[in-house]
């Protein structure tokens, strides 16, 4: 029984609440319905709702790009090494089997290096054009002041609730003893109930707007950022898609010429060569009578043989692919003049590739 009463009496408490609500509802001439209420309730409920997603994700993307830069500032550190790397081998080391490696360690290095260059330019731009932004936005006075009205609000809509619980209460008791001074704070009560429903209603329009203001920036701010990122790292992926197509095409271009047939052009225009000079010439014997075709003196060098020469003539040298010659002379028609394993005599110039550096066993070969 005890239960059923309380039960009841909380029931007469909600109608008498309802009544309260209805009776004042249009205080002060505000025109305001408990419907109209209810709605900003809503709407404000809905909006902190939405401002408080949108800073939740605000804050997930300044996470993840400043995570990002963190691994990317890694990444640039370990190519920026390895383009040094690669530019040290390439400059400071010589095959004696040809050059090809070293050229396209230097082309690698070079690549890597503005590779990481657009890295580190992409990673800044993030961190300047999106993380930046949108923590100032997380952080900022507009967002917490319109939260903080929408609490105020909320509490005083509360507050609200309870005076009503309370004029319901104090009619009921004045209706039922009829005593004068019940009837003097019941006047109280619902003067206090009218002012706390005038400044719920002018505070709820303050807040709803302020979080309608933030909601639009927020929904703005954050799709800007977003396309900005996606420009950011779309702009850095077409730079190095050109570097390193740039690059794929001189390392293809290499390994073309290594891998061509082992037939230098001048094979084909053979027949368009003057004939070398003479046995005597090619030995110095007869310096005085050298051949007419004008010759340029490059001074000694080394130089590997890159295709096979088979000499058809006493004054010609033969060459073996591989093989190491000291070159002495080299003329103008096309022809070298060296010595190799002991043994003078011309040969075409363009079957040899000159070398800086060679081993001392290949050296020993040479005479």
């Amino acid at each position: 029984m005890d239960a059923i009463r309380k039960q009841a009496s909380r029931i007469r408490e909600q109608v008498a609440r309802q009544a309260v609500f209805k009776q004042f509802g249009g205080g002060h001439g505000s025109g305001l319905s408990d419907d109209a209420e209810l709605h900003q309730h809503q709407k404000l409920e809905k909006l902190y709702i939405s401002t408080r997603a949108a800073k939740h994700y605000q804050r997930d993307i300044v996470r993840g790009v400043e995570g990002y830069i963190v691994t990317g500032s890694k990444q640039v550190e370990i190519g920026t090494k390895l383009s040094e790397d690669s530019k040290k081998y390439g400059s400071e080391n010589t095959c004696t089997n040809g050059n090809v490696l070293t050229r396209a360690a230097l082309s690698y290095g070079r690549a890597r290096a503005e590779m990481e260059k657009e890295r580190g330019n992409m990673l800044k731009a993030l961190g300047t054009q999106v993380a930046e932004p949108l923590r100032a936005m997380v952080l900022g006075a507009p967002l917490e002041d319109a939260r903080h009205l929408a609490q105020r609000y909320d509490r005083m809509r509360q507050e609200a609730e309870a005076q009503a619980t309370e004029v319901a209460r104090r009619q009921a008791k004045a209706r039922e003893q009829g005593n004068p001074d019940l009837f003097m704070k019941l006047e109280s009560a619902e003067a206090k109930l009218q002012d706390l429903k005038s400044n719920m209603t002018t505070l709820g329009k303050e807040a709803a707007s302020a979080l309608s203001s933030v909601e639009d920036q927020q929904q703005k701010m954050t799709l800007e950022r977003l396309i900005s990122m996606v420009e950011s790292e779309r702009g850095y992926h077409q730079r190095v898609l050109q570097i390193l197509d740039q690059l794929e095409g001189e390392m293809v271009s290499e390994r073309q010429r290594i891998e061509a047939p082992t037939t230098p052009s001048t094979t084909d225009n053979n027949h368009n060569m003057p004939p070398p000079p003479s046995y005597e010439e090619a030995n110095g014997v007869f310096a005085s009578h050298m051949h007419d075709t004008p010759t340029d003196s490059m001074g000694y060098f080394l130089g590997e043989v890159l295709f096979p020469y088979h000499g058809v003539t006493n004054v010609e040298l033969s060459l073996s692919t591989g093989e190491y010659v000291v070159v002495r002379k080299v003329t103008g028609s096309g022809w070298a003049e060296g010595e190799c394993k002991g043994k003078a005599g011309w040969f075409p110039f363009e079957y040899i590739e000159r070398r800086e550096r060679v081993l001392a066993s290949k050296v020993s070969e040479v005479f």
